[in-house]
């Protein structure tokens, strides 16, 4: 079953989900590469006694969502992500460029959302689902980085994660009911 979306139309409804509860940037460059748009999202929680100078803990959460839109996912695509996280998108959205991630720091999702209008070969699939990448800082004082794969193929109308990017699908989907 085709879906009637194109992948413009698909991503402009799952940005006015997004939109609620983060910035979103189009045409967002980072690296080499320009994403049709990006999302970004920071949370910071904190515990006190009694009054603000005396501080019992604070974390920072943070995730950043790269959205991208092709033909069909290959493995070459999947390499590329791979290289943009390692090159640019952790030390210079979760790092900044230090050694480590500012303090406070529990986790930073690093999401790469792709759009295609034709499901992939078997191997590609399987590749997505394997795909895995966590990196800790300073033995988890810092917390960690996390990455998330979804894909959404229009002409079939289905959805594939990675294990870390499961809780997407359920949005990812329900796209597909509103056409």
């Amino acid at each position: 079953m085709a879906s009637d979306f194109t992948p413009e139309d698909y991503l402009g409804e799952l940005l006015k989900r997004y939109k609620a509860n983060f910035d979103i940037t189009s045409d967002y460059r980072i690296g080499d590469r320009t994403y049709p748009a990006y999302a970004s999202f920071f949370s910071l929680g904190e515990k006190y006694v009694l009054k603000k100078e005396a501080k019992l803990w604070a974390i920072r959460a943070y995730e950043h969502v790269f959205f991208d839109t092709a033909e069909s996912l290959t493995a070459d695509h999947l390499a590329g992500i791979r290289t943009m996280i390692d090159g640019h998108v952790e030390p210079e959205l979760v790092r900044r460029g230090e050694k480590y991630p500012e303090k406070d720091h529990m986790s930073s999702y690093l999401t790469f959302v792709i759009i295609c209008k034709k499901t992939p070969e078997d191997e590609v699939k399987k590749a997505v689902k394997k795909f895995s990448y966590d990196k800790g800082y300073l033995l988890g004082f810092r917390g960690h980085s996390q990455a998330r794969i979804a894909c959404a193929f229009l002409d079939s109308e289905s959805v594939l994660t990675n294990y870390a990017g499961k809780e997407l699908k359920t949005l990812l989907t329900d796209i597909f009911k509103k056409g």
